[in-house]
């Protein structure tokens, strides 16, 4: 073999290894779950969803998040999520200062007041566009906690991350997906682990 055709498969090999690589690095991150396995998942019928803490630039991340996560938890037919205005009048009857991180009295005199089974908690970290060197797209990364409504205790969390910039991103520039579909995506990813 000329040294040509070794410096070309050289490149080949490094190409496809960086393919490999940037759909791994663009693709959704599993995050970790936590699963009490000593609570009854099957008897929890109805949730509230409370605002989600909102640590990313966009302001209104937290309700678009919590409006397609409400959404969808319905969808599944699993469980029933308390309307947002129902959930609204809990949190005011309850006199939570904040509503985004409960304590486990707020957990319990929320769950009496609009008689839930259960309440869900969320912060989302990261929501909008990322950019790196020419490329940019748009990410979502979130993570939700189950909180039982008699005893105020967390038994289930989980997270997740959507989207990002992936290497074919990169290499061909392009913008990645819209944000309400990695929104969609990482909702249905954490319902599946709620459900699992």
């Amino acid at each position: 073999m000329t040294g040509s055709q070794v410096s070309y498969r050289h490149l080949f090999v490094v190409i496809i290894s960086m393919f490999c690589f940037g759909a791994l690095g663009g693709c959704a991150g599993t995050g970790d779950v936590f699963r009490d396995t000593t609570m009854d998942f099957g008897s929890i019928k109805s949730v509230a969803v409370l605002p989600f803490a909102n640590l990313s630039k966009d302001q209104l991340a937290g309700e678009r998040v919590r409006d397609a996560f409400n959404t969808m938890l319905m969808a599944s037919g699993a469980v029933y999520a308390v309307p947002t205005g129902e959930v609204a009048r809990g949190i005011a009857a309850a006199g939570m200062a904040n509503p985004t991180t409960p304590s486990a009295d707020d957990v319990m005199k929320i769950a009496k007041s609009i008689k839930v089974d259960a309440v869900i908690s969320g912060v989302i970290r990261e929501y909008g566009d990322v950019r790196s060197g020419t490329s940019s797209a748009d990410v979502i990364s979130l993570s939700l906690q189950l909180m039982e409504g008699q005893t105020g205790r967390v038994v289930w969390s989980a997270g997740t991350t959507q989207g990002g910039i992936g290497m074919t991103d990169r290499l061909f520039g392009g913008g990645g997906r819209p944000i309400n579909d990695i929104t969609e995506k990482a909702v249905n990813a954490l319902i599946n682990k709620l459900f699992e």
